[in-house]
């Protein structure tokens, strides 16, 4: 019975023992993961900080994206509109594509179009339609206007004119002469000779 006895209580001292280092691991285990948490916890919101700006800087790079092609697209269809004034003899090509530019669209195809009465029609058709309704943007047909010369006036002699010939009452032929010399001489002025 001794050994009986001596068993039991050997076997209940290192049963004890055994529930006395579990329960040391355990809290061991557990003070671990609570240091640990907090750095966990703290690396995890570092590392959703920097998704958070990473995620925020690729919205903003897809928003500038955009305005540059955007900025781009109307800066093409502004030159075509510009190029397809000047094709066409405008002379005022700024006002002119102020008043159109509206109007004008891109198509599905890249091409210039422009939103007329009839519906949509190509942009050389649409300014070709402008110019007929509005010559004033064109150049004149005539050159000049009132006042100027034709230049076949001038007359081709040489002769000179003394000013002080030039005087009231002088005879209608030296009037004549003194008028054509003026001519003459500011006719080659304003042409620069």
């Amino acid at each position: 019975m001794d050994e009986d006895t001596q068993g039991r209580p050997g076997d209940a001292a290192s049963g004890d023992l055994e529930a006395v280092v579990r329960r040391v691991i355990d809290e061991y285990r557990q003070r671990e993961q609570s240091k640990a948490e907090p750095a966990h916890k703290a690396e995890l919101l570092e590392e959703r900080r920097r998704r958070e700006a990473l995620e925020k800087r690729v919205n903003e790079l897809i928003a500038e994206n955009e305005r540059a092609r955007t900025q781009a697209e109307q800066a093409e269809r502004s030159a075509g509109i510009r190029a397809e004034l000047q094709r066409a003899g405008v002379q005022k090509v700024d006002l002119a594509y102020k008043v159109i530019q509206d109007a004008v669209v891109k198509g599905e195809d890249g091409k210039l179009l422009a939103r007329a009465e009839t519906g949509e029609v190509p942009l050389r058709d649409f300014v070709a339609d402008f110019l007929r309704a509005n010559p004033e943007f064109l150049p004149a047909r005539i050159p000049g206007g009132s006042g100027t010369g034709t230049g076949n006036r001038a007359p081709a002699s040489g002769g000179s004119i003394d000013l002080e010939k030039i005087r009231p009452g002088m005879s209608r032929e030296d009037m004549e002469k003194a008028r054509l010399e003026i001519l003459r001489v500011a006719s080659q002025t304003l042409r620069g000779q």
